[in-house]
């Protein structure tokens, strides 16, 4: 999984589509290998985009549960966490 696409079901406060749009490009970059497509990609590529955020979007507000919210400051903490303990750097607090 592309480490910079974060998990974006139940949190509160819920996840925006601007979050979604974000992950959805992420996820069309890592599958390219573009960061940027060319002018002859450029309509395929955010076309794509575009059907990748339909279909998150519709995930997310369709998925349910009956865990409690988390938080996103407590998960951001442990994630810095867990990259410290992976790559051997110190966390910051």
């Amino acid at each position: 999984m592309c480490r910079n696409i974060k998990t974006l079901f139940n949190f509160d406060p819920p996840v925006s589509d601007d979050e979604i749009r974000a992950a959805s490009l992420q996820f069309v970059r890592k599958l390219t290998g573009f960061n940027a497509p060319s002018k002859a990609n450029e309509a395929a590529f955010n076309a794509a985009v575009e059907d990748v955020f339909t279909a998150g979007h519709r995930l997310l507000h369709g998925l349910e549960t009956h865990a409690p919210p988390r938080d996103r400051e407590t998960e951001a903490q442990k994630a810095k966490v867990r990259a410290a303990q992976r790559f051997g750097v110190r966390a910051r607090a």
